[in-house]
């Protein structure tokens, strides 16, 4: 198998011989910008240098996709937000917002074709152009609860989940419909994996009753919007809310470092029965259950860790039983490349290859 068939086979439920190492979540790193010359801001404006810094970390390191964006405000800025899109070790950020109520938010006419969406999608083409059926191209997405936040303000949304859950569900309605545009102009080209990713739907920040009721059913609705192999990715402590977000429908879960990976596999039964054959993880049964992916910790392993540290968590959490290696979040900018090769070394020495 080649790096793309190695990824869609686990996400299909098949067995694979070899774990992937890949990331759904951001891969910009400011080592990578300097080597590619592909720098933050402009790699979020231009489809060629996004191209080139969405598979930096294949070229360079080794890592087993290429994944574009950088960021969770593409939609936003494409229904009227007001952006800031950061510098070379800082992400974009939004900064306003037109909207005040759930009753003023519209879908601009020209959605599809207004801010950066347009850039999106020509840097998908330019990835499929170069790497063809050999590597996975992944394109990460902003989940309707977390572009509602964006709308309206987190604060505004989380305060109104409990005083106005109606002004709430019908922000999402209209975030779910500009989320649907989104996805049916991404699969139209054809990447091989779409990551949904809802940091806002965090336990943190919302208890789980809420995800049940509220975040949950948009997501169920998405899911069956997505043609193609998919991914959700949601932050912080995922236990309280794991089976609901196994229940969803994607292909893969992409979790925090704060879940156990032994814990959740036999909570879920992800994968059915774990067997350990020499250095390999083999799964038997449990086919239809969704894969967890995940977690060498982005905020302190990979970011702050040497590159024998990166190797044990690795190794670890393969032992574990994870179905794809990947960062537990979105990469720091700062984090060193050293210690992304440290990931794939990490798994290649853990099968001795």
């Amino acid at each position: 198998m080649n790096l793309k068939e190695n990824v869609l086979a686990v996400l299909s439920g098949e067995e694979v011989d070899v774990t992937p190492v890949i990331s759904v979540t951001q891969i910009g790193i400011v080592e990578a910008m300097e080597k590619t010359d592909a720098f933050w801001p402009e790699a979020h404006e231009d489809a060629e240098k996004m191209a080139i810094l969405g598979s930096s970390l294949y070229e360079l390191a080794g890592l087993e996709c290429a994944r574009i964006p950088f960021c969770l405000t593409v939609e936003a800025e494409s229904m009227g937000c007001k952006v800031n899109l950061g510098s070379e070790d800082k992400t974009p950020l939004v900064v306003e917002s037109p909207f005040q109520n759930a009753v003023d938010i519209k879908i601009p006419k020209d959605f599809l074709h207004n801010g950066r969406i347009p850039v999106v999608l020509e840097a998908i083409n330019k990835l499929k152009e170069k790497y063809g059926d050999n590597l996975p191209i992944i394109v990460g997405i902003t989940g309707p609860f977390t572009l509602t936040g964006h709308l309206l303000g987190v604060e505004k949304m989380v305060r109104y989940m409990r005083t106005k859950p109606n002004e709430i569900e019908s922000a999402l309605d209209k975030a779910f419909e500009a989320s649907i545009e989104y996805v049916n102009a991404i699969s139209e080209i054809g990447p091989d994996i779409i990551c949904v990713a809802e940091p806002t739907a965090a336990t943190e920040l919302i208890n789980p009753l809420q995800f049940k009721s509220i975040v949950k059913p948009r997501l169920e609705d998405l899911s069956s919007e997505i043609n193609i192999k998919k991914v959700l990715h949601i932050c912080g402590s995922a236990a309280p809310i794991l089976k609901d977000m196994a229940s969803i429908g994607y292909d893969g879960l992409s979790v925090e470092e704060k879940l156990d990976v032994k814990w959740a596999k036999e909570e879920l039964k992800i994968g059915g029965k774990i067997m350990r054959v020499g250095g390999r993880i083999i799964t038997m049964g449990g086919e239809k259950s969704p894969k967890l992916i995940g977690n060498i910790s982005s905020s302190q392993t990979l970011f702050r860790g040497s590159p024998d540290e990166v190797k044990e968590q690795a190794k670890e959490v393969l032992n574990a039983g994870v179905d794809i290696l990947a960062p537990s979040c979105g990469l720091a900018p700062k984090s060193p490349l050293d210690n992304i090769k440290a990931m794939i070394n990490g798994r290649n020495e853990f099968y001795s290859i």
